[in-house]
């Protein structure tokens, strides 16, 4: 009898093997198409839907689930058999329905033409992309649920590969589903909408990005979008004596009254939501006009629109493109203009001729879609919306730019850097942060976990920064650090109920401790000379069944630095950096 068990198992096995390997193969081309081109994905994904249900019902018989229930060999079934199960969810329930749905809707409604977007586009996805964010997000909750610790072999590396490529998809069509129910009325489906736009720049660091040196009113009129006005950070602060709100006292330790003083800095608190109401407010007061939402952008975002739109001309007659952009404007400008309002002059007229492209709907849809995706995961886009319904859609997603969250599964900590030369020298130092599991088991169960996280920030100037740069990129020393070197203020946000066992710097500055909506903070300033480094290592511990951790860094100037380290635990033995 159990010979025979084995072998209806294994030749069923065998063949949900093939069927799940042929998605494994044609999974990634058919999801990117459905943004793409979805009549050309629905035949894919047909194919697929039927591979994962044939799968589906190959791993859950009776006979299935009986040898799923015995010793060693029943976790792998049972995994293997979840995998599949999830497949099935995810194709014929989710990404097949959303391309049928989406094959009546013209990619090319989904951009502006003449500075006008067709909000009826995208309302007719909502419900389509409601459901299959739901089935998507079921099938990702299945694979995560999954206890990886008895899985040995291709079943682990299947179980593992699942995880990341159904955690994706589900994010992807969330997003989706979110821009379907927001945008509409966002874009003045029911009436005008003004925005504004914060471009945050890079090369003077703050928590989500940078100072916020450039403002843009934007106004939205069913799906017709215009310029109104652009400011400056320098302008809108004049003449503020004191914080346009009372700011809470955690927050006030850490960053003082700043954030609610200066434009420049509203983006140092590293949470948006508490940034957006900041920014809408000291606007109001400085031009008497109340927008609906303030969204946040930086240069490297627009060097990824401008790979999908091709070259813009700015008012001087030069072409902006994909590869200028970033050293053009956070470099090349205070090379060209030693005069702060000619800088300021120039920022305004580059993201303005970016916008005018965006609006006359210059590229082509799946490219702007992609480089707006890309710069949406690495946090350099952020928006708020001073509507509570719409900013509840906004919120748990990586737009809303909030405190990172910590979960069952994952350890996130927030490693925020912000300049504190009072200079444009950020554009010169490299961040490289590492976490390195401690003790910690793979297993689900509740124990004492310890991850120990390094960053390292190298100045990559050069050796005679003092004199070869401009004296407004060094700061010319006006705040007390001399030419050419940079002083860099890291916070760094544990997670949750996790606490610190030891604090070291190469400098063996000491580290200030605070604490934050429910996180402990640790701030500590770092001078580092030109082609020299500084570092910082934390050990933080907790009871946690995290087998995760993740460290989400300030975006900067740098797109080949990603903003999000993440290492697995792997056992007592250490991790291994994914």
């Amino acid at each position: 009898m159990a010979a025979l068990l084995s072998a209806w198992v294994g030749v069923r096995g065998a063949l949900a093997y093939q069927h799940l390997s042929a998605i494994r193969s044609l999974a990634p081309t058919a999801a990117a198409s459905v943004t793409s081109d979805p009549n050309q994905a629905t035949p894919a994904l047909e194919q697929l839907a039927t591979e994962a249900s044939a799968a589906h019902d190959l791993t859950s018989d009776p006979v299935w689930a009986i040898a799923a229930s015995t010793p060693w060999i029943g976790p792998q079934l049972a995994a293997f058999a979840t995998v599949a199960s999830a497949s099935d969810r995810l194709f014929a329930d989710s990404l097949l329905p959303l391309a049928i749905a989406a094959r009546d809707v013209s990619l090319d409604d989904l951009r502006p033409h003449d500075g006008r977007l067709d909000t009826t586009a995208l309302s007719t996805l909502t419900a389509p992309a409601r459901s299959a964010a739901d089935a998507a997000t079921g099938a990702a909750a299945d694979v995560d649920a999954i206890d990886r610790t008895p899985l040995v072999g291709v079943v682990a590396t299947a179980v593992d590969q699942a995880r990341s490529t159904y955690d994706a998809a589900a994010s992807a069509i969330d997003a989706l589903r979110r821009a379907t129910e927001l945008l509409p009325s966002m874009l003045g489906q029911d009436g005008p909408r003004t925005y504004l736009l914060l471009v945050q720049n890079n090369a003077e660091w703050r928590s989500l990005g940078g100072v916020s040196g450039t403002a843009i009113e934007l106004s939205a009129d069913h799906g017709a979008l215009s310029l109104v006005e652009t400011h400056s950070a320098t302008s809108l602060s004049r003449g503020i004596s004191g914080p346009v709100v009372e700011l809470p006292s955690d927050v006030q330790k850490i960053y003082e009254t700043r954030p609610a003083r200066y434009f420049h800095n509203l983006t140092q608190i590293p949470d948006f939501p508490t940034d957006g109401p900041l920014a809408r407010e000291m606007y109001r007061q400085q031009t008497g006009r109340e927008v609906d939402g303030v969204m946040a952008v930086d240069p490297v975002v627009l060097s990824y629109l401008l790979e999908a739109t091709g070259p813009v001309a700015l008012p001087d007659g030069e072409s902006l493109t994909g590869d200028n952009a970033v050293p053009l404007l956070l470099d090349d400008t205070y090379r060209r203009y030693a005069d702060p309002a000619a800088q300021d002059a120039f920022f305004a007229g580059a993201t303005g001729a970016v916008f005018e492209a965006l609006r006359e709907g210059q590229g082509s849809t799946p490219g702007l879609i992609a480089a707006l995706a890309r710069g949406v995961e690495e946090r350099r886009v952020l928006v708020w919306a001073a509507e509570p319904t719409e900013q509840s859609v906004i919120e748990g997603t990586t737009l809303a730019g909030q405190l990172p969250a910590s979960n069952g599964r994952t350890a996130r900590f927030g490693v925020y850097l912000n300049d504190g030369t009072g200079s444009k020298m950020s554009y010169y130092i490299a961040p490289k942060a590492d976490l390195r599991w401690g003790s910690c088991r793979t297993s689900a169960d509740a124990s004492t976990r310890e991850v120990t996280l390094t960053l390292t920030l190298s100045n990559t100037a050069p050796a005679d920064a003092s004199t070869s740069l401009p004296a407004y990129v060094t700061g010319n020393g006006v705040y007390g650090t001399a030419p050419g070197v940079a002083t860099v203020v890291t916070d760094v946000y544990l997670p949750e109920g996790w606490t610190p066992v030891t604090t070291t710097t190469s400098s063996g500055t000491e580290f200030t401790r605070s604490t934050l909506d429910g996180r402990e903070v640790l701030t500590v300033g770092a001078t580092v000379a030109p082609q020299a480094t500084a570092q910082i290592e934390i050990t933080a511990t907790a009871v946690s069944t995290a087998t995760e951790a993740e460290a989400l860094l300030t975006p900067t100037a740098d797109s080949t630095l990603s903003p999000t380290v993440r290492a697995a635990c792997t056992g007592a033995a250490g991790a291994v950096l994914r």
